[in-house]
């Protein structure tokens, strides 16, 4: 039963219908969407970026013009992965987005990878994307109309997530896939890219960083300070690195069909170093290795 008062305001006052044009024109130029998670991570992009064109939509600033020769669209994605959806999404209706190129950082899982190392993996899986299983005796046990693909950790249990898109009828998946054509792109300019080894503050890195192509990313929404769960990261998923945005971006751009390309540069060991999270350390570091390699990406593609 709708109460009086509610009837006259829903009366007096119909419902506009809205769309995306109400708001903002759809900008008709082919672009790049280059995405960072936060601030310090596309300072180092701003400053090479020509004809710099800033509008807000939905309080968040995208700035158009053109860097490395291509014409781009730089914005942050936000923290965690509802932020990089959200935002991803918003792009893709309002910009002409012919491919997606994240770069920041992320926190090596990997032993072999050391901070200021920068991996640009070939596929983004979610591994938070989960169910808290019930313990029963010693063990966890899923409910039994659910299943994993994967080795449980304790009670989490990873699950592959349901993607509705145009493709055909919704499809579960737990993988998304860099582009390939993009990632051969990311493998030669990685053969000649040096990447800086010590930061403003002189604080520099035990060895010299390396790029990696290929291999496997992980993203979730909570920061990643364990060891124990890192090693398990690399043992269930073989992940290279985790971070907090690219699997929903990924996700996202695959689901829209759009080229994506992450580039992650390690500001920490998610948890496998001794003492202290090294982020504080090392994060403008790792940024501006994620940003050099980026602008020497970009330069290179058609």
């Amino acid at each position: 039963m709708i109460r009086p008062a509610l009837a006259l305001l829903l009366s007096a006052a119909p419902l506009a219908a809205h769309s995306p044009d109400d708001q903002t024109p759809h900008d008709q130029t082919g672009r790049i969407a280059v995405m960072s998670a936060f601030e310090p991570e596309w300072i180092s992009l701003q400053a090479d970026l020509e004809g710099a064109e800033t509008q807000t939509i939905n309080g968040t600033e995208f700035i158009t013009g053109t860097l490395s020769g291509q014409e781009v669209v730089l914005f942050l994605s936000g923290v965690s992965m509802v932020n990089a959806a959200m935002t991803t999404q918003m792009a893709l209706e309002r910009f002409d987005i012919e491919a997606i190129v994240f770069s920041g950082i992320a926190g090596g899982v990997d032993p072999s990878l050391n901070i200021g190392d920068v991996v640009v993996a070939a596929e983004w899986g979610q591994w938070l994307e989960t169910v808290m299983a019930r313990q029963v005796g010693e063990a966890f046990e899923l409910p039994g109309f659910l299943d994993s693909p994967f080795a449980n950790e304790g009670m989490i249990f990873t699950r592959e997530t349901t993607v509705a898109s145009d493709r055909g009828a919704p499809e579960r998946r737990f993988w998304f896939p860099a582009d390939p054509a993009l990632l051969e792109v990311a493998g030669r300019v990685a053969e000649e890219t040096d990447l800086a080894a010590c930061n403003a503050d002189n604080a520099c890195l035990t060895e010299p960083p390396q790029i990696r192509v290929g291999g496997n990313g992980v993203s979730g929404s909570s920061f990643m300070d364990n060891a124990q769960l890192r090693d398990w990261l690399a043992g269930t998923f073989e992940a290279q690195v985790v971070d907090m945005e690219s699997a929903a971006v990924a996700q996202v751009a695959w689901a829209n069909q759009v080229p994506f390309i992450a580039f992650r540069s390690l500001s920490d060991l998610a948890g496998g170093g001794e003492g202290e999270n090294e982020m504080g350390v090392f994060m403008s570091l790792a940024s501006e290795n994620s940003a050099t390699l980026v602008k020497a990406f970009l330069a290179e593609m058609p």
